[in-house]
């Protein structure tokens, strides 16, 4: 019965709260709407630095059901400068449940989804300007990764501190 107002406050809370947020420069998620990441499937995103003299954090967003079948999850990233050459490349491993007890790790969202932000790149600087390219895929060893709902990329401004 109060679904839809639970919902309707979550999602503008969800508006302020990222409105205010002025260290982010990039952010951007790819759904699955079959609610699985296929071995083959790269995810692009495209990030135009604008200014190369800043220090920043990169972020993987992985967003879940408890339907994902592992606790953990292996994703290859890839940091392409504006002409196409790696600058960096990195299989990582980030847990999304417990490994003993299998809790779901993360922010919990509506129901049994959960969205997790590991830092994967902490205090870069690119050193051109322009579009850089980042690109994710998973690697799991498995064709048809299911449980996984939205994978993506946050750039922000590293936070100085006076």
């Amino acid at each position: 019965m109060y679904k839809p107002l639970q919902l309707f406050l979550l999602v503008i809370a969800f508006i302020i709260l990222t409105s205010c947020d002025d260290t982010r420069i990039y952010e951007q998620n790819h759904s699955f709407k079959s609610q699985y990441w296929m071995l083959d499937s790269l995810q692009t995103f495209e990030v135009d630095i604008k200014d190369k003299s800043l220090i920043y954090n990169v972020y993987l967003n992985v967003r879940n059901s408890s339907t994902y079948p592992y606790y953990n999850i292996y994703i290859n990233y890839s940091l392409y400068d504006t002409q196409g050459n790696v600058l960096t490349e990195n299989l990582v491993s980030n847990d999304l449940f417990e490994s003993k007890i299998g809790k779901p790790l993360g922010q919990s969202g509506i129901g049994d989804v959960f969205d997790h932000q590991f830092l994967v790149l902490k205090q870069y600087q690119f050193e051109h300007t322009g579009k850089h390219t980042f690109q994710l895929q998973q690697y799991m060893r498995t064709d048809t990764l299911q449980g996984i709902l939205a994978v993506g990329i946050r750039v922000e401004k590293e936070k100085l501190i006076n």
